[in-house]
């Protein structure tokens, strides 16, 4: 898939879906539910094109938890669920370390594999995120997507928006601090300019193995996610 590039001039438009891209939200929107009761006890939530219900074809389905779980609860919870893969991702070495469990390719379980820094805290809700109560309710909430564009929907679709020379009011729009609007700024821009550079850690699990015993032993050979691992 070609990765959206952001629009850094100011631009505004009205986007009106017709029948068939609110079929393929309730689509999307079905396979996240039952997901997000199994995990109802860690208060889940669908984040970005699912929450702000800019839906395409491409759009997976990320079921995520904002705080650290014990990763054998959260196993637990999904219970005989065919799990395709389970990997833990570090972006950089200051960034927050996650746990993924991808049942298909474009169906996963995100889930912090230690404590979120504030900032951290507001990278969902940046892009939008909904709880269990307001996608059972067919709720959707304005959101940043990669274009740094805000989506922001109305009835029959959504109007978006440029935050570029807007990021204060975009952050009181989505309900987040102006740092992490800044934050996001900063690194989807520098995508565009020098392109993606990977992620500093990525590690398959293999069955038996639990997230937090190859964390352990990945933090005793490095000191970047053993510094990570103590904050």
């Amino acid at each position: 898939m070609v990765r959206e590039k952001t629009i850094s001039r100011p631009t505004t438009r009205k986007v009106r879906y017709p029948e068939s891209h609110w079929a393929l939200l309730r689509e999307k929107r079905e396979i996240a539910k039952p997901l997000m009761r199994r995990l109802a006890n860690y208060s889940p939530y669908v984040h970005g094109s699912i929450a702000r219900g800019d839906v395409h074809g491409g759009s997976d389905v990320d079921v995520v938890l904002i705080q650290a779980t014990p990763s054998y609860a959260v196993e637990i919870a999904l219970g005989n669920l065919p799990v395709l893969r389970r990997e833990i991702v570090q972006a950089t070495p200051w960034h927050l370390i996650k746990a993924h469990i991808y049942l298909e390719d474009d169906v996963s379980v995100t889930f912090p594999l230690v404590k979120p820094t504030p900032l951290e805290e507001q990278f969902y809700a940046f892009g939008g995120a909904l709880d269990l109560e307001k996608i059972e309710r067919n709720l959707r909430i304005p959101g940043i997507d990669k274009r740094l564009m805000l989506i922001d929907p109305v009835a029959d679709g959504h109007v978006e928006t440029s935050i570029i020379g807007q990021e204060a009011a975009a952050a009181r729009k989505i309900g987040v601090g102006l740092d992490i609007v800044r934050e996001r700024i900063e690194v989807l821009s520098r995508r565009d300019s020098v392109g993606r550079t990977g992620v500093y850690l990525k590690r398959m699990l293999s069955t038996g193995e639990s997230f937090e015993d190859v964390l352990r032993h990945l933090g005793a050979a490095d000191p970047n996610v053993k510094r990570r691992i103590s904050t």
